[in-house]
């Protein structure tokens, strides 16, 4: 390897031996810790992207399509209960062409399809049975795609047209609907599929949807509407109104002291009403005028006369002036004619009730008509409509409070029991991963430390051995070494290390003149300490 690399590696091993145990136990969780979020990452980027392929299948048509994969060698998943099938998403298209050259899902609610089988020779009721199917089938397959519909039926009951009856009934719908588990469907997710099953169909209203679920209860009922629906928008609008309320009182006399109750009575009938103005404009001229008159001769005269020339009968002046006339005046007039339509919604507001009771250890001092008038306000009260708040001073009991906060003392302590409990199992398994890694790194360090000892030992034996036999302490040394006999070589010092050859020197220094041996290890000491 190039020296560079080398150097760098030996610095980084020379840093990681002069941490403490603890900065070593960090060290050693921190890697663990990256090598598992690596190794976990590299799981999640290898695992290929599942596509559903299809959807709420039957047991049948999913047992097929599964063989079939197997068959492939394609992976898959099931979900849904099995009505589900996922698949790599590269597989998916492949797989749903080899699913339709075999004919699945053979299961399904038909729709529009159902005409394209539809011969030129079908009877007039095959086609209108076979049209009211693919209506059935289309909006079954509409309503499925609601987010927590599992699968859906619907059955239209369309009356014949027909020239003979005056009246004709209003078509209606039943619609059946599964969910899936654990999830029941919203009030608005019920109108939601009312007003799309009545919208798909001339001349259903809303109110002739009837809606039943898989557990048999009735959400939406012909003729009635939503169950509960008038009685869902008095409850929405006496919790807001008691909200308001509730918290204006809180702030008043505090949190506890004020208890509100709202009833409120909404019309559940509907209607249309249609008013017709006319008004005359001023200073407009008639449209037409027309005018008559007649005249009669005098009572007891003859119609011929008094014969004159030519026997021509000629009135008599007497007679001519005794006779009456009348004359009549016919004017069309412009008239300003206004015809409103009023469509009149259930859940009309009729009357509303308010009644609040205030604690009696803290209303001592508050004016009970004050107070009336904020609740009256803030509840938006109509006398004019029969509205009526009623506002009392009474003696709360205090029992429920304390059991209430019993109870919320002892949830409290079981949480925090638990949360403990996570904490000592959280720190077991830490210990439990720790302490083999504490027990590594200990041992170690000990031979480490052992082996750095045992150079320091033979790097200082090699000192005294350079310092023996150097040329800087040659004044010392002379004196020694012709004092004390050669040691003969011997084969074990032969092969010996270093650090044993020196020590065998220094023993047999030591045996020969231990005085001066001892005087000059002492000064060498007393000089390495002053350096």
């Amino acid at each position: 390897m190039p020296s560079q690399i080398t150097s760098v590696f030996a610095r980084l091993t020379n840093a990681i031996r002069e941490f403490t145990i603890a900065q070593r136990t960090v060290s050693i969780i921190g890697v663990a810790v990256l090598v598992l979020g690596v190794v976990a990452l590299g799981m999640w980027a290898a695992k290929p992207s599942y596509t559903p392929l299809f959807s709420g299948l039957s047991g049948e048509d999913a047992n097929t399509i599964v063989e079939q994969l197997r068959t492939d060698g394609v992976d898959y998943e099931l979900s849904n209960g099995g009505a589900t099938i996922l698949v790599p998403e590269e597989s998916v298209y492949d797989q749903r062409l080899k699913a339709a050259a075999a004919g699945l899902p053979s299961a399904s609610t038909g729709g529009y399809s159902l005409l394209d089988s539809m011969g030129v020779t079908a009877s007039e009721f095959q086609q209108n049975v076979t049209y009211k199917r693919a209506l059935e089938g289309e909006l079954a397959t509409t309503i499925e795609a609601l987010k927590g519909v599992k699968t859906a039926s619907v059955r239209l009951a369309i009356p014949e047209e027909s020239v003979f009856v005056s009246e004709q009934n209003d078509p209606t719908a039943s619609v059946f609907v599964e969910t899936q588990n654990g999830v029941s469907l919203t009030a608005d997710q019920v109108q939601a599929i009312v007003h799309l099953t009545s919208a798909s169909i001339d001349g259903m209203a809303p109110a002739d949807v009837a809606v039943i679920d898989a557990k048999g209860s009735v959400l939406s009922a012909v003729g009635v509407g939503a169950t509960g629906g008038a009685d869902q928008q008095a409850s929405d609008y006496e919790g807001g109104i008691r909200s308001a309320v509730q918290t204006m009182l809180d702030k008043v006399v505090g949190v506890g002291n004020a208890t509100v109750v709202v009833a409120a009575d909404l019309s559940r009938e509907s209607g249309e009403r249609v008013e017709e103005t006319f008004t005359a404009p001023e200073g407009t001229p008639a449209l037409s005028e027309s005018s008559t008159t007649e005249g009669t001769g005098a009572a007891g005269g003859t119609a011929a006369g008094v014969l004159g020339p030519d026997n021509i009968a000629v009135p008599t002046p007497a007679e001519a002036g005794d006779g009456t006339s009348s004359s009549s005046v016919v004017k069309n007039n412009a008239v300003n004619k206004l015809t409103e339509s009023t469509t009149i919604p259930s859940g009309t507001l009729t009357r509303k009730t308010v009644s609040v009771a205030l604690n009696q250890g803290v209303a001592k001092g508050l004016d009970l008509n004050d107070v009336t008038d904020l609740v009256s306000s803030a509840a938006g009260i109509d006398a004019a409509r029969g509205d009526v708040v009623t506002v009392e001073v009474v003696p709360f009991n205090g029992a429920a409070a304390t059991e209430a906060a019993e109870a919320l003392a002892a949830a409290e302590a079981a949480a925090e029991a638990d949360r403990l409990a996570g904490i000592v199992r959280m720190a077991l398994i830490a210990l439990g991963i720790a302490l083999p890694v504490i027990v590594a790194i200990f041992v170690f360090t000990s031979r480490s430390r052992n082996r750095k000892r045992d150079t320091r030992e033979a790097i200082d034996l090699a000192d005294l051995r350079n310092t023996l036999h150097g040329t800087t302490t040659e004044a010392i040394t002379t004196p020694l070494r012709a004092a004390i006999p050669t040691v003969p070589a011997s084969p074990l010092l032969v092969e010996s290390s270093s650090a044993d050859r020196t020590r065998a020197e220094i023993d047999a220094l030591a045996s020969q003149d231990p005085q001066r041996a001892a005087e000059f290890l002492r000064g060498l000491m007393d000089e390495k300490q002053r350096a």
